[in-house]
């Protein structure tokens, strides 16, 4: 087993606290009384430059800790599992697209999986844990989680040039020891 070093451990920290600072303060209405999260920015962004297991790390944990400062525990284990599966699925798809090296078969595929991906972590996991925390019906939560996910598949894939912006510049902070 590889051990973390100081240095991917902040990282790492770095952007889980990103994540809850974008996601508290930058607050954008779009829905009824739903907000962009724009901490998906930053787990598209770790994601696809620093790897699966940090972007993973990033959402999961970012949105635990977003939840437990605005709301408490209301709606974190549906979106905290989400965000789970989220990370690993965007990941995993960024780093077998970016092999292909053609821009638009990578924003075709991404596109394609993030709206899927979005569809079963937020619609699907979210809406089941929701189900069965709070004893509403399923199809109540799914349609109450459709603002949601409309919201983050926007974030998700504007972030994807972001991604490309940011890449050789994280590159080069990550390579240095």
């Amino acid at each position: 087993m590889k051990k973390i070093t100081l240095k991917e451990l902040t990282i790492n920290a770095l952007g889980i606290a990103l994540f809850v600072v974008l996601s508290m303060c930058l607050r954008v209405p779009v829905f009824e009384n739903y907000y962009l999260c724009l901490g998906y920015v930053v787990m598209t962004v770790y994601c696809y430059c620093v790897g699966i297991i940090s972007g993973t790390l990033v959402g999961t944990i970012g949105v635990v800790l977003y939840c437990i400062l605005i709301s408490g525990l209301r709606g974190m284990p549906g979106w905290a599992i989400g965000n789970f599966i989220l990370g690993i699925v965007i990941g995993l798809t960024f780093k077998l697209v970016k092999k292909l090296k053609r821009p638009w078969l990578e924003d075709v595929i991404s596109i394609a999986v993030i709206i899927v991906a979005t569809a079963i972590a937020i619609l699907l996991v979210k809406s089941k844990v929701e189900n069965l925390l709070y004893y509403e019906p399923f199809l109540l939560r799914v349609v109450k989680n459709i603002y949601a996910f409309v919201a983050d598949v926007i974030v998700i894939v504007i972030s994807i040039p972001i991604c490309r912006l940011l890449e050789p510049q994280l590159k080069l902070i990550l390579e240095r020891e």
